[in-house]
């Protein structure tokens, strides 16, 4: 991005702190608003009809956080985004960067890019859900977020990974 573009986007971004449990985003919510964190863990799940948890994704320090299919349709929130620890974010009105492209190609081009980035990575973990056994999604949840085990409760790792924590237990034990 060039530095006029840069300037002008971050420029739209404020700080806000969150406490630990705290919401970003609420299921049955319209998201309006995306943050870029500059400290802190969240993440975004969901609820089946039982009432039983399942992480989808983790959002730590140099990521955008936000219920994107909410802000790209305009429809209600699927998920629900919480913070795992105290966040500090910039946070940006949806719309204000939206209405950014067509005078700024790069902020629309780095937009492109962050959101292509995110459907491929989507698609290689559904992949790896199914495919894989829970040893080696373990391997590469270690390898893609080598601190976050430290951070984190293990049940939360459990869930991400589509298995109990009794199970990661197991695993962890064997290394």
């Amino acid at each position: 991005m060039d530095s006029e573009s840069l300037a002008i986007f971050t420029s739209i971004f404020t700080e806000l702190e969150i406490k630990k449990y705290d919401s970003f985003a609420k299921k049955g919510e319209f998201s309006k608003k995306i943050a870029f964190v500059e400290s802190g863990i969240l993440r975004a799940y969901f609820n089946n009809d039982r009432g039983e948890e399942y992480n989808k994704t983790f959002f730590t320090e140099g990521s955008f956080v936000g219920a994107y299919s909410s802000l790209v349709t305009g429809e209600q929130n699927l998920i629900d985004i919480d913070c795992l620890t105290d966040c500090v974010l910039y946070i940006a009105e949806f719309q204000d960067i939206t209405q950014l492209y067509d005078k700024y190609p790069h902020i629309e081009r780095s937009a492109r890019i962050l959101a292509e980035y995110l459907f491929v990575k989507k698609e290689k973990r559904e992949i790896e859900l199914v495919t894989l056994e829970a040893k080696e999604r373990y391997a590469i949840f270690q390898k893609e977020h080598p601190n976050l085990e430290q951070l984190i409760p293990q049940y939360h790792i459990a869930s991400y990974l589509g298995i109990t924590p009794t199970q990661l237990s197991r695993i962890r034990s064997k290394n």
